[in-house]
């Protein structure tokens, strides 16, 4: 029996605990398409209201602002009404702990326009804040750590924004968006580190921006990659610029696979399509500073989508029927291609500053590389080979990257995330207090790109 793209979905979704349906179960269909589509609401205190927050969660209507004064909430909250501001009054304070006993901090299930701000999760089996199934999110001011999955998750979500936020701790990313396109979301000014990765978004893409933020200390730095084990693939149309990308050799850190065979590289496309990688600062890296990599995919659900595909919205492709397993090659490589990186500062990479890579032809790909500073490349004359303009010249074996070498290397097994560092306190939202409810409507922010320059090093 032929199965399609969406009822695989539903099975996936089955699979992960997670909601399959893409709203709210009530009648908040307006969501988030503007600050006059906000009702108003009234505020509710934790714990001078209600004792837990998941008491004020289940109490509150769309529009409330939910505040809770500090303290340590050994809870694991499901939020399924649209349109809640939840904030804590003290980042550093308001800490949720799971104990290494429960599963997510805060977990937003089918509930558009929903803001989670000012805030800690801690020691959680799975992730710190959760958003899925969903239009609207917003995460301001949150810290995670020692979390077993994600630290700031957002799957199968659209119009977000992740900002001034920390991650760290997680075997997998600190900071995640997967199986979205177009994404419409943002990522602006987080830091994660001592992460397997420092941010990761499988099949993401499409008006996502990752900016002005920090990926240091992980395993790897930022990793987006394609594959059929999540819906919308392929991964594609990611922009990532002005970012500090350093020092992801961290042997100690808890790392899923792809995050222990990732390590030692700064930005990592595995097997991504169309993505804009341009004024970052990337260094001290043990592989490569910038790697545009194929995905090897074990046992796949499905073949490649043609490239007349590429800007298909997710939604159309869920009714396409899954190829026959039998039919398709294990491992499945994800190319990736057409793929720009420019203007970038690259130093300091042991293998590679700049490269590019496949198990086939990979001059056919489409990739290209032009104004970057840099001074390693694999092959070599990597911007010689392929430009951003005009035609290409010269050997594309010479100095090519050696992936099955790589491929089969040794890495230092994965740390115990358990036992991540504690970080410093991390800066407050400004007027916790008195600030008014602002759901996550009217969102992506409108990002000025062209006026980003690469950073300073920190």
């Amino acid at each position: 029996m032929s199965l399609s793209r969406r009822a695989f979905g539903v099975l996936l979704a089955s699979a992960l605990v997670v909601a399959a349906a893409c709203g709210s179960d009530d009648d908040g269909d307006e969501g988030a398409t503007g600050d006059d589509a906000v009702p108003e609401g009234t505020t509710i205190r934790v714990p001078d209201d209600y004792e837990t927050i998941q008491e004020a969660v289940d109490a509150a209507a769309p529009g409330d602002l939910i505040l809770i004064e500090p303290g340590v909430y050994e809870e694991a909250v499901d939020v399924t009404t649209d349109m809640l501001t939840i904030r804590g009054l003290d980042r550093n304070e308001v800490v949720l702990d799971g104990g290494f006993e429960l599963d997510n901090g805060i977990r937003v299930t089918g509930a558009d326009g929903v803001a989670i701000e000012n805030m800690t999760a801690r020691n959680y089996t799975r992730n710190g804040f959760f958003w899925t199934g969903v239009e609207g999110y917003r995460g301001s001011y949150l810290t995670t750590y020692r979390t077993g999955d994600y630290g700031i998750y957002a799957f199968d979500s659209t119009k977000g924004l992740i900002e001034h936020s920390y991650a760290s701790g997680s075997p997998d990313a600190g900071i995640y968006i997967g199986q979205c396109y177009p994404c419409d979301a943002v990522i602006d000014d987080v830091v994660s580190e001592y992460n397997g990765l420092g941010y990761s978004g499988t099949n993401s893409g499409g008006n996502l921006l990752i900016v002005n933020s920090t990926f240091r200390y992980n395993r790897a730095g930022i990793v987006p990659n394609s594959g059929s084990y999540e819906l919308c693939y392929p991964e594609r149309e990611t922009t990532i610029v002005g970012n500090v990308v350093h020092s992801n050799n961290q042997p100690d850190t808890p790392a899923i696979d792809v995050a222990l065979l990732a390590m030692g590289n700064g930005i990592l496309v595995a097997g991504g399509v169309n993505n804009t990688i341009e004024r970052n600062l990337v260094y001290d890296h043990d592989l490569t500073g910038i790697g545009l990599v194929p995905f090897p995919e074990d046992d796949p659900n499905d073949d490649i989508p043609p490239p007349e595909d590429d800007e298909r919205p997710c939604e159309e492709t869920l009714d396409d029927e899954l190829a026959d397993p039998a039919s398709l090659p294990n491992p499945l490589i994800w190319n990736p291609r057409g793929n720009r990186v420019v203007g970038n500062v690259v130093e300091d990479s042991r293998l590679a500053d700049l490269a590019v890579g496949s198990l086939e032809d990979v001059s056919a790909l489409g990739n290209c590389f032009a104004d970057n500073t840099f001074s390693t490349s694999a092959p070599q004359e990597v911007e010689t080979l392929a430009p951003c303009e005009g035609e290409g010249r010269g050997d594309w074996s010479a100095g090519a990257l050696d992936l099955v070498a790589l491929i089969a290397a040794e890495h230092p097994p994965s740390g115990d995330y358990k036992t991540t560092p504690v970080p410093e306190p991390q800066e407050n939202m400004p007027d916790a207090e008195t600030a008014p409810a602002r759901p996550a409507v009217g969102l992506p922010p409108a990002i000025d790109l062209d006026a980003i320059e690469v950073p300073e090093r920190p």
